[in-house]
């Protein structure tokens, strides 16, 4: 599988561009800035976008949407209850001096335990409440990854004291859907570097 990261915008939020390499069907996650990038790099791996996944609502990870949207015709899925956050981007982006579009409204919602393919590959999506009350994660259990959005981090994890975040719920999605990975699946998260579920386990100071 093709698993591609793409740092966007000014809060360097971890896009990632992947694709099935025999059929050049291709998902885009967290467009959240910079579309005329993450395009450069749809096009140097030649794939058909066919979905554009939000793992959260914030401005961060969906100021690109529109402009993805528009020039792939690819599908947009976020789960319902972020879809507050679409309209409110470019208000909210303004207030920390930064430019974001306002997203298109989804085509589909992600929902817990929702399977999802694009040519050969496949994801799981986790609901993992917290950071935001619509935050998910997607599992690729072929790949033995995971793309954690701003729930998980390299030994941290979200911020909960924005609109809707909740530190007891993030710690217990943590918890209840992360952790039973395995131990060597890769944590692809919003932000920074990444990790793994058993380093985690054993080193983020938020799960001891």
């Amino acid at each position: 599988m093709i698993f591609d990261t793409v740092v966007v915008g000014q809060l360097e939020v971890n896009c990632f561009v992947l694709g099935c390499e025999r059929t050049g069907a291709g998902v885009v996650v967290d467009p959240g800035a910079d579309g005329k990038l993450i395009l450069t790099q749809i096009a140097k791996r030649g794939l058909r976008i066919e979905k554009i996944i939000n793992t959260h609502g914030h401005f961060d990870h969906i100021g690109a949407n529109r402009l993805l949207k528009d020039a792939t015709g690819a599908e947009l899925l976020i789960h319902d209850l972020d879809t507050v956050f679409l309209t409110r981007a470019a208000d909210v982006a303004t207030m920390y001096g930064l430019r974001a579009d306002n997203s298109p409204a989804p085509d589909r919602y992600l929902t817990d335990g929702l399977e999802l393919t694009f040519g050969d590959c496949r994801m799981t999506v986790l609901h993992t409440p917290g950071h935001t009350p619509g935050g998910c994660c997607l599992y690729f259990p072929g790949e033995g990854k995971v793309i954690t959005g701003d729930t998980l981090f390299a030994e941290s994890v979200g911020r909960t004291d924005l609109p809707g975040g909740s530190h007891e719920t993030l710690i217990d999605s943590i918890r209840t859907r992360l952790l039973p990975l395995p131990d060597e699946t890769v944590v692809y998260p919003g932000h920074g570097p990444e990790s793994t579920i058993g380093h985690e386990k054993r080193h983020n100071p938020y799960l001891g």
